[in-house]
């Protein structure tokens, strides 16, 4: 059988092994069953404004994504966060407090400026001073939850790292992994034991940086980098180099050493796949390969979210100016979990007479809001900024997205799940799975587990 790859799933993991399949001159089809390719990253433009219906942006200490952008030729247009302008604000007693600076997720890095912020108790403060006397101890898995309030108390869970998590994976702590959604800490707390004391006084590197620090072309050492026309120009360009079938693969089957995969009721002969679709879905194609493989992938949960984004005239806009943007912990919360200001965020994005909002919604805790009506999900929105920035002008103009079961939820657990993934996916050649169902859920790391597995087919 000549050699022939097919990928199942449009977005930026699909893409991703397209491009390279491409490049390596190995036959591919690509399967999507929208006719948008994309995943999650949308891009619109309206008023002058660039319009991302879904992720805005990806983090810098993580390569990959802009590695691929430099390769595409987009390293033009590659941009970083105005960090100089850099502040989030937690809603707290429904008033904002800005988060102090230096703050690692949960951890602080500087002392005056925690000590100084009203965002935490002294009580939780003085907690987090002798926090700092821990020793090292290795724990089991166990939940985001459980391990934030062992160090720092159930106030630094409520106003730090459920809010912050919560823009992430829109999860619950109490069910995350800390060792696969905070690994990191994970790993300070086994060989430091006082996550204080390893974030303010890190061991030196025994070598030269490691690839991929936060500092390199197109937004130098910002925090986030994104393309200054969009996302959607990097999906376009991935785009040229996929042989693309607007068609739901249905099925999956192993014959003898090759597959056959079900498309549009026809069958096709492929050397190798790679399934890049949503667990959700990934789990229906694997189960025809392997069902137990299949078992353990369902039951990686997922969670939904929504985004009302609304362009306002800034001569009109009356609301409270608040950096970056402000996030809402579920204590606080009614039903809106974050809100950007675009602008401020990136340059490029608005035009200085224009102002750029973006409100989160959904999460494990309020998937019923995708249900509701767009009129319905824009009164919300601009019902909760008039409480929280005093916001009563009119937006010029709205739009809604929503992306349902989009953001998979590493659970306690998750790492075992992994491993029996690997060990299962690794016993059948030619078979790889890629997507944020299983080591990662941002952009770098859907483009990485792509790439790898274009990289692991056989070369003719």
């Amino acid at each position: 059988m000549a050699q022939h790859v097919v990928v199942v799933g449009g977005g930026i993991a699909g893409l991703s092994a397209a491009y390279d399949l491409s490049r390596a001159g190995i036959q591919h089809t690509l399967f999507e069953k929208n006719s948008r390719l994309g995943g999650v990253i949308e891009t619109r433009r309206h008023d002058g404004c660039v319009l991302e219906l879904g992720p805005d942006s990806f983090i810098s200490q993580k390569p990959e994504m802009a590695a691929l952008i430099k390769e595409l030729g987009l390293e033009g247009e590659m941009i970083g966060s105005n960090d100089h302008q850099r502040t989030t604000h937690i809603l707290k007693h429904g008033k904002l407090v800005p988060l102090p600076e230096g703050v690692m997720m949960i951890v602080p890095s500087k002392v005056m400026p925690m000590v100084k912020s009203n965002l935490l108790s002294w009580g939780t403060k003085f907690r987090m001073g002798f926090e700092m006397l821990r020793q090292p101890k290795r724990y089991p898995d166990r939940s985001v939850a459980e391990f934030v309030v062992d160090h720092f108390g159930q106030e630094t869970l409520d106003y730090l790292a459920e809010p912050l998590l919560s823009g992430v994976y829109g999860g619950d702590p109490a069910e995350l992994s800390i060792n696969s959604v905070l690994p990191r800490f994970a790993e300070m707390e086994a060989t430091r034991g006082s996550l204080s004391r390893a974030v303010m006084f890190p061991k030196k590197p025994a070598g030269p940086p490691k690839p991929g620090a936060p500092r390199g072309p197109g937004g130098g050492g910002s925090l986030f980098r994104t393309v200054a026309s969009g996302l959607g120009t990097v999906v376009d360009t991935l785009a040229g180099y996929a042989t693309v079938k607007n068609i739901a693969a249905e099925r999956i089957e192993r014959r003898g050493d090759a597959f056959a995969v079900r498309a549009g009721g026809e069958w096709i002969d492929a050397t190798a796949v790679i399934i890049a679709a949503p667990g959700p879905q990934a789990r229906g194609l694997i189960e025809g390969v392997d069902p137990e493989l299949a078992a353990v992938v369902g039951t990686i949960p997922y969670s939904s979210s929504s985004l009302v984004s609304l362009i306002y005239d800034e001569a009109r806009f009356d609301g409270k100016r608040a950096g970056f943007g402000f996030l809402v912990p579920a204590k606080e919360r009614k039903r809106m979990a974050a809100a950007t200001f675009v602008g401020t965020k990136f340059s490029h994005r608005a035009p200085d007479n224009r102002i750029l909002l973006r409100c989160f919604f959904g999460g494990s805790n309020d998937e019923a809001i995708l249900k509701e009506s767009d009129d319905s999900m824009v009164a919300i929105a601009r019902e909760e900024l008039k409480a929280i920035l005093g916001l009563t002008a009119a937006p010029l103009f709205t739009t809604v997205s929503r992306w349902p079961q989009s953001m998979a939820q590493y659970t306690v657990g998750h790492a075992v799940r992994l491993a029996e993934i690997k060990r299962r996916t690794a016993a059948i050649p030619g078979f790889y799975l890629a997507g944020n169902a299983y080591d990662g859920i941002g952009l770098p790391d859907c483009v990485r587990t792509g790439r790898q597995a274009a990289a692991n087919i056989p070369r003719a």
